[in-house]
């Protein structure tokens, strides 16, 4: 970089650190559309300063050609590393790939690598130095303090580590999690089925992104999407939210309806009606602690130790010891507010309480389960809205199961 150039960068750096965070704040689409005011060149800069799957995100919403005019003007390689990234799926290693810049030969002396990481460590962080062969595999890595004590004449093949730990760029995230929560490396190289060397990850780049995706969950039980953040414009908010809303009210007209088929019985016995909410939030509280622990598995891995069956019976014991015991706190208490009310037969009205409530907590935790499972099933995000299928399914089963044996029990 001439003279000329490294005074723009100066100059502009306030302006690229301010515009990186305030592409860091904003969904990808919008991100993307921060920057179509921008130079190439600040682009750039300002996308080299997120995390590297944040980068991948808003170039993957450009244009093709804006998008490979911004990897051109990357500093330091990275626009190159960022076209290799794009070829990942979102959650895996490979989005999250940066360049490694201290890469030597096995025969480079101490005194060689010291001498060009002088250089390099001006325009980068470098915590490893990663040693390949000509065929670009990796054979060792070594720590900066390795160089300190090494003498300048020895080559890096005598103090390196042989052998390294590496991530594959295919593995799921979820995994790479799994494996690396142990050793608490500040930067993992990633290599390909050869052994060759595509990337580096850093930890703390590991944990961001998982913090991510986890943090997105709670949304997508409602229908909010992964994308949206707190600078997502108002209409595209309500563009994405609007379709769930429509689709929780025709899921709630169905529950309206199980009340309507027993208008009858709710005529007949009124004090029905205060319970009725009662009954619908404890499911469907319980519900969701299925859920939760749910999607918890399914973002962690443990399904897979798991069987499917033995989870559900698992939540369906766990929902009757739930209801069980709620279910006789809630029928006491319908015993003693209907016979406040003056109501007839209200020692039968309190054992339909405590009966549906038990019914309905084992058949929600059965829902929170399943509703997950079978939206993997079927190809969807599990956590996709899955709070709205599991409040229809609790809240029919519920209010169906006190007002269906009130009218068969209560004459």
């Amino acid at each position: 970089m001439d003279s000329a150039g490294g005074l723009r960068v100066l100059v502009d750096a306030p302006r690229t650190a301010a515009l990186s965070e305030a592409l860091h704040a904003l969904a990808p689409a919008e991100a993307a559309d921060r920057l179509r005011s921008e130079s190439d060149e600040i682009s750039a800069r300002a996308l080299a300063l997120l995390n590297p799957a944040e980068a991948a995100d808003v170039l993957e919403k450009l244009s093709a050609e804006r998008r490979e005019r911004i990897i051109a003007a990357a500093p330091d390689g990275r626009g190159e590393q960022w076209r290799v990234d794009l070829r990942y799926p979102e959650t895996s290693v490979g989005r999250l790939m940066e360049r490694p810049m201290g890469v030597f030969r096995p025969e480079t002396t101490v005194a060689e690598a010291v001498e060009r990481l002088r250089e390099l460590v001006q325009r980068s962080f470098i915590t490893y130095v990663f040693v390949t062969d000509a065929a670009q595999r990796l054979v060792g890595v070594l720590a900066f303090r390795e160089l300190l004590f090494a003498r300048p004449e020895q080559r890096l093949e005598e103090i390196m580590l042989p052998d390294p730990f590496s991530l594959s760029p295919e593995t799921p995230l979820v995994d790479a999690m799994r494996t690396v929560v142990t050793r608490h490396y500040p930067a993992y190289p990633v290599t390909d089925s050869s052994g060759r060397l595509v990337g580096m990850v850093r930890g703390q780049t590991l944990f961001e992104r998982q913090a991510y995706e986890i943090s997105a969950q709670a949304g997508s039980m409602v229908g909010v999407e992964k994308e949206e953040r707190v600078g997502t414009p108002w209409w595209r908010s309500f563009r994405s939210r609007h379709p769930w809303l429509q689709l929780n009210l025709l899921t709630a007209f169905i529950a309206a309806a199980v009340v309507g088929v027993f208008q009858g019985t709710v005529d007949r016995i009124v004090v029905l009606a205060a319970f009725l909410p009662v009954l619908a939030g404890q499911s469907g509280n319980s519900g969701c602690q299925a859920l939760a622990v749910t999607l918890r598995g399914i973002t962690l891995g443990d399904l897979r130790n798991v069987r499917t069956r033995r989870l559900v019976l698992k939540e369906a014991w766990v929902g009757v010891l739930n209801g069980f015991l709620v279910g006789l706190v809630a029928g006491a208490g319908m015993l003693f507010y209907a016979r406040f009310q003056h109501t007839p037969h209200a020692f039968t009205l309190g054992l339909c309480v405590w009966f549906a409530m038990t019914a309905s907590c084992a058949i929600s935790g059965i829902a929170g389960a399943l509703v997950p499972l079978i939206l993997r099933k079927l190809g969807a995000d599990p956590a996709t809205a899955s709070s709205i299928f599991l409040t229809t399914a609790t809240d029919c089963c519920s209010m169906g199961l006190l007002l269906g044996l009130a009218t068969l029990l209560v004459k």
